[in-house]
């Protein structure tokens, strides 16, 4: 970096320079010029600075010995101009709200996307993308999303998440926006349309286990006052906050999922082993499994942390 070797001149003004010339321009910046000179200063308020400026800069008189005092000043009093016009410029950027600010996103490591979990890769569809990125770990308290939430693990059996999530559109309208009241009464004429309908491709025995497990909820919410309720009573009102590093650390099965499977089944319920029972309260947020260094973590640990801050 360029240093100045001017020091032994002092501020004061030389003799050739007269402020009358042009007070209008540089009258301000000398007074200014007074506090900062010799060149070589650097102000902490600017990411540039007069002596870095000197690096880049095609005039050599900045490093030439025979240039006089003048015309030195006048260069400071450019870089000076220069520097300010550049802090109003930057001033005047609006904020991006985008992707590139947050703190994981990773342009080199992950094709200029957020860092997310393994699971999710550049061929994940855009609706396991969004599940992931929206929902999937966010602790969930409402009975009818709960009892959804329930629905689709179960589903787990015969699709993956993300041709469950496709037709989630076309499940709440078969099962009633899945009010558990609504579902526990459905008839065999319904049941029929549901397992019938080959955009859904829900077989009529899976469709069964949906209606199963919704009697089992409203019989839940009149024993316990709601199915959320009995629920997060096995975590204490609180999410579980793991921190894995890897994928081959986040478990398949847990004791509180097998538990609470063991409940389920005991209540009657149906499609809710251990395996089910624990993708389901990864996906309700009752235990927090994003990997620590996907995006996800740190919101869902807040979500976790504060739940006022979304219910």
């Amino acid at each position: 970096m360029f240093k100045a070797n001017l020091g032994k001149h002092g501020p004061e003004k030389s003799r050739g320079f007269k402020e009358k010339d042009n007070p209008t321009q540089y009258s301000s910046l000398f007074k200014c010029l007074k506090k900062v000179y010799p060149i070589g200063i650097q102000r902490s308020s600017s990411l540039l600075s007069i002596s870095s400026l000197s690096m880049s800069s095609t005039d050599s008189s900045l490093t030439d010995s025979s240039c006089t005092l003048d015309s030195k000043i006048l260069l400071s009093l450019e870089s000076i101009r220069r520097i300010r016009a550049l802090d109003i410029k930057a001033s005047e950027v609006p904020v991006a709200n985008s992707i590139e600010q947050h703190p994981n996103f990773a342009p080199n490591s992950n094709g200029g996307e957020l860092k997310r979990c393994n699971w999710i890769t550049k061929n994940s569809d855009k609706a396991y993308v969004s599940f992931h990125d929206e929902q999937w770990g966010v602790p969930v308290y409402e009975d009818n999303r709960l009892f959804e939430l329930l629905a689709m693990s179960g589903m787990l059996m015969d699709c993956n998440w993300t041709e469950i999530l496709k037709r989630k559109e076309l499940l709440r309208e078969a099962f009633g926006g899945f009010d558990p009241n609504i579902v526990a009464n459905m008839e065999e004429k319904e049941i029929t349309e549901v397992a019938s309908n080959k955009e859904l491709g829900l077989a009529e025995c899976r469709a069964r286990c949906i209606i199963e497990n919704a009697r089992g909820i409203v019989k839940i919410v009149k024993e316990c006052g709601s199915f959320s309720s009995f629920l997060w009573g096995y975590f204490n009102y609180k999410p579980i906050i793991n921190k894995y590093k890897y994928p081959r650390n986040v478990p398949l099965r847990s004791p509180k999922a097998e538990a609470i499977s063991k409940e389920l089944i005991r209540r009657g319920f149906r499609l809710v082993g251990p395996v089910i029972t624990q993708s389901f309260i990864q996906a309700a947020g009752m235990t927090i499994d994003h990997l620590v260094d996907c995006f996800r973590y740190s919101e869902c640990v807040s979500l976790a942390e504060n739940p006022w801050r979304h219910v």
